[in-house]
């Protein structure tokens, strides 16, 4: 057996053992070979891509019922493409790489949406982009008292993938990054999916147990989170039918449905965590066997597919995938997003994450050492816990309302440009001090609400069919009561 073999073996055995968050020497670190290290990362890169891009012929395609596919073979035959299930992550991965920074300044986050992200972009990156627009910046955009979609939607799950990979063995860390990028569009429960995800991503270079990593996983979401509940519903059904995955989508369809099927469905974590889960569990590892699942599981499956290819490529690695000889063009063309490399290949993509691997590797207290003729790296290990915890919507508006009451008074009263009277008519609208200013500065407030108006792209997406929960309903409401309207073109 080799030294690498060895050195995987005995990590597992270290992680596998780990009973909680508190219960373990901070001061433990590992080795991973560089080689190893690189494949891992190219392994995972190549496993979300493949899950994103031959999943999407069947996104949304199986909401009543579970897909058919049977005797899927993965496959790149003209190379991978952008999508948004991976070039939000590139923008940023590129943008780290060239300015030297693993957490990018919000306003630095802002300028890149505004110059590169301009189209391509659904449900709650849409309304963030569109707050931007209003001057609005991140971690705002993806407040659930600003952003209608931010408390259900499953960016916080397709966008987190890519920086799990750059935290080897690092849970904390890893959700960390994650959660600093996830959270420019969401917030509440889809940021518990951003810490189960990214641990399970940055341990998976160090177990190879899925029911190991599940366990870790959960380690990292708020105890009040619903989704213990629905990994331990998908667990359970597991067990209940280890060779009937039909009946584990019928039962997770029965009670986690929330909209009949609709946008709130098929765009709602609730599913998606456990789709991805079980297709890891029916999976078993194999990582044609694990798509397929994720694919006939349904509701927006590429994303599933993804998430569970990035974890399955991590464990595997990329000589692995290679071996089978599937038909993968080294190609990572850019489609969507302005001012981006037009030369990218998926190795390419690949390497940049391994260059930040090895930064935030060393930044944290590792090593890069020469070993024996090779290079390999000390990584100063992590327990998986829970970085951001669940907050009340009532708690968050309250807490927003004091930070921001001054800057929407002045804004109203007091604006220096029609872009910051409309941004704080949009903060109060939200904040619920419309009423107040409508109330007691009339001229000055109608002045506000006129030119929130003028934000047509915004305000035509607030009054959508879209998505139409109960805090999208009060607050187009609110806008309603405020006199935005949408101006017919």
């Amino acid at each position: 057996m080799n030294k690498s073999k060895i050195c995987l073996l005995m990590l597992f055995s270290v992680f596998a053992s780990m009973a909680s968050a508190g219960e373990r020497d901070q001061t433990e670190s590992f080795e991973i070979p560089a080689h190893v290290l690189k494949d891992k990362i190219r392994g995972g890169l190549l496993g979300q891509l493949l899950g994103n891009l031959n999943g999407l012929p069947h996104e949304m395609k199986y909401v009543d019922e579970p897909g058919s596919v049977e005797g899927y073979t993965p496959s790149l035959p003209e190379g991978a493409r952008t999508d948004d299930d991976t070039d939000f992550e590139w923008v940023y991965i590129v943008a780290m790489q060239d300015e030297g920074k693993i957490f990018l300044p919000h306003e630095r986050i802002t300028e890149l949406w505004t110059a590169r992200i301009n189209r391509a972009i659904w449900c709650s990156n849409l309304y963030a982009r569109r707050l931007m627009d209003l001057g609005i910046d991140p971690p705002m955009t993806g407040s659930i008292v600003l952003n209608p979609w931010a408390d259900f939607n499953i960016s916080g799950q397709f966008l987190c993938e890519t920086f799990a990979l750059t935290a080897p063995g690092m849970p904390q860390t890893a959700s960390k990054i994650g959660l600093h990028y996830t959270r420019v569009a969401i917030d509440d429960e889809p940021a518990q999916t951003t810490q189960l995800f990214c641990t399970m991503i940055a341990l998976a270079f160090v177990v190879d147990d899925l029911e190991v990593l599940l366990d870790r996983g959960v380690e990292a979401i708020d105890p009040k989170s619903l989704q213990r509940e629905i990994i331990a519903d998908v667990r359970g059904w597991h067990q209940q039918y280890p060779d009937d995955w039909r009946q584990t989508r019928r039962l997770l369809k029965e009670k986690y449905t929330q909209a009949d099927g609709g946008m709130r469905d098929r765009n709602g974590y609730e599913l998606t965590t456990g789709s991805t889960v079980a297709a890891l569990l029916y999976g078993e590892g194999d990582l044609p066997k694990t798509l397929e699942i994720a694919f006939n599981f349904g509701w927006d499956c590429d994303n599933s597919a993804a998430t569970a290819g990035a974890i399955v490529g991590v464990m595997k690695g990329y000589r692995s995938f290679l071996a089978q000889e599937w038909q993968i063009v080294d190609r990572y063309r850019n489609t969507t997003r302005e001012g981006m490399p037009n030369d990218e290949t998926i190795t390419s993509f690949a390497d940049r994450l391994v260059e930040l691997a090895e930064r935030i590797v060393l930044d944290a207290g590792g090593e890069r050492r020469w070993e024996q003729g090779s290079v390999e790296y000390q990584i100063k290990a992590e327990s998986p816990a829970n970085i951001r915890a669940l907050e009340s919507p009532k708690g968050r508006t309250a807490q927003l309302a004091k930070e921001l009451g001054d800057e929407v008074r002045t804004g109203i009263l007091n604006p220096k440009s029609d872009r910051e009277r409309a941004r704080a008519a949009y903060l109060a609208i939200c904040l619920k001090t419309a009423p107040t200013f409508a109330a007691e500065h009339p001229e000055q407030w109608a002045a506000a609400v006129a030119a929130l108006n003028e934000f047509q792209p915004l305000v035509q997406y607030l009054f959508s069919d879209r998505p139409l929960t109960p805090m999208h309903h009060d607050l187009k409401r609110r806008a309603t009561a405020a006199g935005l309207v949408v101006k017919k073109q």
